[in-house]
């Protein structure tokens, strides 16, 4: 096979040979090993210089993803916070793929500007935050926590008098970063490519699990004098699912001048129903919030957004000009000028077919099943002496650790993470260590549309069987 417009007649037989392995693949998401025991094969080599043709290349990928593609999209998969593909948003990132839109400005498609606009918007009433606000699809909440640090140092440049996206940061004192120890790894690394720098975060925390002291944070504002500084506030530690206080946060950047950004990837969910609202209180007062779609808003890998109260500061942080791109037009915010990609896939097609097809109602719905059923995996666990929950459940993380009697203290570190890693290993649930409060321990996150208790429910009893199997062989 040669030039692909060989096949242009053969686009049909591709979709329906992938429609059928697909719905073949995900009716026995529910029941599979979600880490199957098998590898990919075949699909390494070198560069053909014949190709084998579409159809053929697509049942090499077919035949590798049964062997070995994580069954993350599935109901036991409760590793790194990750939802799966509502089947709305699922369709419509097909859709989007055989569209191809290039959602830049309003030259290249009406039709995905409009419907990003109508999408943020949505999102903005979903989580509580004012209409007025500006906002952007990105890929993920690391670009999201960078577009709104971004946001943060355009607007600590002109308290400086300079326009660093103009003439850069050469010359300008080293930009305050305030945080408390749920800070989580993305917005650092954002700091580091603003060039704003990793060893600028000064954190903050009560104890060893990360807490935020307000009183130190509040005695280091006092001693920058007035200084301009970014607060990084976190609704949703990934380790126990903690939250930093976000309206006390919002009073000291309030008191102090401060910028307040939010890095809500999963948290900012809490916003959702009346029974966990209360633990983003405030979010409304800050300046720039992260949000993830591929967490709890259960569309297909990759899609966040970032919410700027400030659309000018939000614009001026992005914006691109060049005679071919054309003028903007002040009713019609181009996407691509508030973001860091311009080539932009169309994302608002899945978080608009989610929002359309579900509701707030359906959202409420399915986050508060799933902090019930946090609850019911913390109360399992408190229910087993061998097992040693480590924190609190405020929304849908559960910190614990396999604590079996007769096990020195000094060994329980080794012993959970072989415990980890044997967990992974037999594929029946998936979830991964951590370290909280210097202890080695697990933190599965509820947050797959498809869960129900049954899966929940493996999870203690895989805990109780593969800890003794390695206790007695040590």
């Amino acid at each position: 096979m040669t030039d692909p417009i060989l096949e242009r007649d053969a686009v049909a037989e591709c979709l329906s040979l992938v429609a059928e392995e697909a719905a073949s693949y995900l009716g026995s998401i529910d029941e599979a090993l979600v880490r199957p025991p098998g590898a990919a094969a075949g699909l390494d080599g070198g560069l053909p210089a014949e190709g084998v043709g579409s159809l053929a290349a697509l049942r090499a990928l077919v035949e590798g993803a049964q062997a070995g593609a994580t069954r993350s999209t599935g109901p036991r998969f409760f590793h790194f916070v990750m939802g799966g593909g509502t089947p709305a948003a699922l369709g419509a990132d097909w859709l989007t793929s055989a569209l191809d839109q290039s959602a830049f400005n309003w030259v290249s498609s009406p039709f995905a500007l409009g419907l990003e606009q109508v999408s943020i918007g949505w999102l903005k009433e979903l989580f509580g935050l004012p209409a007025e606000w500006s906002g952007v699809l990105t890929t993920g909440a690391t670009m999201a926590n960078f577009t709104g640090l971004a946001a943060g140092r355009r607007w600590w440049g002109l308290r400086q008098g300079v326009d660093i996206e103009e003439e850069g940061l050469s010359g300008l004192p080293a930009v305050p970063v305030l945080a408390s120890g749920h800070v989580h790894a993305s917005a650092i690394k954002s700091l580091a490519m603003l060039g704003i720098g990793r060893r600028q975060v000064r954190t903050f925390a009560a104890g060893e699990v990360g807490n935020l002291d307000a009183d130190a944070l509040r005695r280091a504002l006092e001693e920058l004098g007035g200084a301009p500084a970014i607060l990084v506030g976190t609704a949703g530690d990934v380790n126990a699912g903690g939250f930093d206080p976000i309206d006390l946060m919002a009073d000291l950047a309030e008191e102090h001048g401060a910028w307040l950004h939010v890095d809500g990837a999963f948290g900012l969910f809490a916003a959702v129903s009346p029974v966990t609202r209360e633990l983003v209180a405030g979010i409304e007062r800050a300046h720039s919030v992260a949000a993830d779609g591929h967490k709890w808003l259960n569309v297909p890998y990759d899609c966040g957004a970032a919410f700027v109260r400030d659309p000018e500061i939000h614009h001026g942080a992005f914006t691109a000009v060049a005679a071919y791109l054309g003028r903007e037009e002040l009713d019609r915010p181009v996407f691509g000028n508030l973001g860091p990609e311009m080539s932009r896939r169309a994302r608002a097609l899945v978080v608009w077919a989610t929002l359309k097809a579900y509701g707030s109602e359906g959202y409420r719905a399915m986050v508060e099943r799933h902090v019930g059923l946090a609850r019911r995996l913390a109360d399992q666990v408190d229910a087993q002496v061998g097992l040693e929950r480590l924190a609190e459940v405020p929304l849908n993380v559960v910190c614990f650790r396999y604590r079996p009697e007769g096990v020195p203290e000094e060994e329980l570190d080794e012993l959970n993470q072989r415990l980890g890693e044997a967990v992974l290993e037999d594929g029946r649930v998936y979830f991964g260590t951590t370290v909280y409060g210097g202890k080695v321990a697990f933190r599965p996150a509820i947050v797959n549309w498809r869960t129900e208790a049954e899966d929940v429910d493996l999870i203690v009893p895989l805990v109780l069987e593969l800890g003794a199997s390695l206790a007695s062989r040590a």
